[in-house]
C-alpha cells in the first residue's frame, strides 16, 4: 500500500490506522503558536461506521488504502437485500440497505451502479447522479397555489415520495437527484 504523510491527508482518502480502515470525512490544518503543525482529521470506520478524531503530525506516515471500483447492474430487491450483477464477470452479489442508504429508493432494474470494494468486501454503492421515473401519484393543484413557487408531494414508480412543482401530474416523467430526491426537471416520454 502507498504511504501518505500527515500533511497530505485530504477529505475522501481511505487510510489504514490502528489496524482498521477509515475514510477521511473532514480535515483541518492546525498551526499552533507553540509546537509543530498537525492535521486534525475526522475519520469514519468503513466497516462499522463509528467515527473518531485524530491528529497527525506532518512527518507522520500512514498507509493509504486503494479501493477497487467496479460497475454493477441492479437486478432486484428482496426485502432489505439488493442483488447486483458484475458487468464483466456476470457474478452476482447482494448488499444490504444500510450500504446504499437513502438513494436505495431510486433503484430501478437494469440501473448501472458503482460498487467500491476493499479486499473483495463491498463498502459503498453509488447510484447515477440523476434518475428519470414516472409519477404514479401527484397531489392535485389547489386553486391559487400556482401563484407562488410552492411544491407538492408526489409518488414515483419506485415508491419514493418527492416534492415536485405544481405543473407535474400523475403520468408525467420527472428527473430527480438520487442523493437527496430533489426535483430537477420534467421529461417528455
Amino acid at each position: 500500500m502507498p504511504k501518505i504523510e500527515g500533511n497530505d491527508i485530504r477529505v475522501g482518502n481511505v487510510l489504514e490506522h490502528k489496524g482498521r480502515v477509515w475514510r477521511v470525512m473532514k480535515t483541518d490544518h492546525v498551526k499552533p503558536g507553540k509546537g509543530g503543525a498537525y492535521m486534525q482529521c475526522e475519520l469514519r470506520d468503513l466497516f462499522d461506521g463509528s467515527k473518531t478524531n485524530e491528529r497527525f503530525r506532518a512527518q507522520e506516515t500512514l498507509e493509504r488504502v486503494r479501493l477497487e471500483q467496479r460497475n454493477y447492474q441492479f437486478l432486484y430487491q428482496d426485502g432489505d437485500e439488493f442483488a447486483f450483477m458484475d458487468l464483466e464477470t456476470f457474478d452476482q452479489i447482494t448488499v444490504g440497505r444500510e450500504l446504499i442508504g437513502e438513494p436505495a429508493r431510486f433503484l430501478v432494474e437494469g440501473m448501472q451502479c458503482e460498487i467500491e470494494f476493499y479486499e473483495d468486501k463491498p463498502l459503498n454503492v453509488t447510484l447515477p447522479d440523476t434518475v428519470t421515473l414516472e409519477v404514479t401519484y401527484a397531489e392535485p393543484v389547489v386553486k391559487g397555489q400556482t401563484a407562488t413557487a410552492s411544491y407538492k408531494p408526489a409518488e414515483l414508480s419506485t415508491g419514493a415520495r418527492v416534492m415536485v412543482p405544481p405543473h407535474v401530474e400523475t403520468g408525467d416523467w420527472v428527473t430527480v437527484k438520487t442523493a437527496d430526491g430533489s426535483y430537477v426537471e420534467k421529461k417528455r416520454q
